[in-house]
């Protein structure tokens, strides 16, 4: 065995004649935030299942803290800890009652309890509030009290599915500060996200489309290996007019929406400002700013996608 948290050996998992995840290969190193990133259905959660523990494989293997997920799936739940979107909370228990009460899953004594006690309130910012009922904590408090639960045990590595999910803006940047605390104390993070935003804040991430992975590396490498051409940031009335009359155009290589503005990757950057004010201009669409970006990765998994697509 190679010294990985996660290696994942041309893993595949189908049901009946639908193939979820298809001959997928990767590793996660000790320590490290890994993103695994996909639309729904891409085969995220799946491949979490079988990680856990919770699936077996159809064909391949993988390996998570060292044990088999498929003949020693015990030994792997022992090791790990989970978090849904769901928090998997119990709302009409107290924040304390279920510290205790995951706890006592994961097999820590009365003593260990009430030593871990004080620490979970501590880190998830609940301290003084460990009897006020889970139902009345507002999301990002749940969040975090659901992390705290999930790794009581400080397993190895902890799985996030779509953590994030429904929590305000400010409750996630909290979160991902509790997973970089986690990370630097050597906690593996396995963590399945939509909010492409996020995916920043990961030592490394996997696109995966249709269970097939499509791209991966570190945010910097997949910008720079994926979006070597400029794009220009379009401010613009009637932005779908605008989208419309620009994909037409042989010049635009690329275009999305992202919020009021239009992304349009271009060959050139002056020459594609020159041409979008004047084609905008020419059909009475009022522009405003029109600059070079930096890519996101946004960028980067739209055009991943459109390519596999084409």
């Amino acid at each position: 065995m190679n010294n990985f948290s996660i290696e994942v050996k041309n893993l595949s998992k189908t049901f009946g004649k639908f193939t979820a995840v298809n001959n997928i290969s990767f590793t996660v190193a000790a320590g490290e935030i890994f993103g695994f990133l996909g639309a729904n259905g891409a085969g995220k959660s799946t491949t979490i299942r079988m990680l856990c523990g919770l699936l077996n494989s159809s064909s391949g293997e993988a390996y998570v803290a060292g044990y088999n997920i498929n003949t020693q799936s015990e030994s792997v739940k022992q090791n790990i800890g989970y978090m849904s979107q769901k928090f998997s909370l119990y709302e009409d228990l107290t924040v304390k009652e279920n510290i205790f009460f995951f706890g006592g899953i994961y097999g820590l004594s009365d003593k260990e309890l009430h030593e871990k006690l004080g620490w979970a309130l501590e880190i998830s910012g609940l301290t003084g509030k460990e009897n006020i009922l889970t139902k009345q904590l507002s999301a990002g408090w749940k969040q975090r009290l659901a992390l705290c639960c999930a790794i009581l045990h400080q397993p190895k590595i902890v799985f996030l599915d779509e953590p994030t999910g429904g929590v305000d803006p400010i409750s996630r940047r909290n979160f991902w500060d509790l997973i970089n605390t986690l990370s630097e104390s050597g906690t593996t993070v396995f963590v399945t996200t939509h909010y492409l935003d996020e995916a920043e804040y990961c030592n490394r991430i996997m696109l995966i489309q249709n269970g097939i992975i499509v791209a991966g590396g570190t945010p910097t490498e997949l910008k720079q290996k994926y979006i070597t051409n400029p794009i220009l940031e379009v401010q613009c009335d009637r932005i779908i007019d605008a989208l419309d009359l620009l994909q037409k155009e042989p010049w635009v290589l690329e275009t999305s929406v992202f919020g009021k503005y239009l992304h349009i990757n271009v060959e050139s950057e002056s020459a594609g400002k020159e041409q979008i004010s004047r084609l905008l201009a020419q059909n009475k669409i009022k522009t405003g700013r029109i600059s070079r970006i930096a890519p996101s990765l946004e960028d980067v998994f739209i055009h991943v996608i459109e390519k596999k697509n084409d």
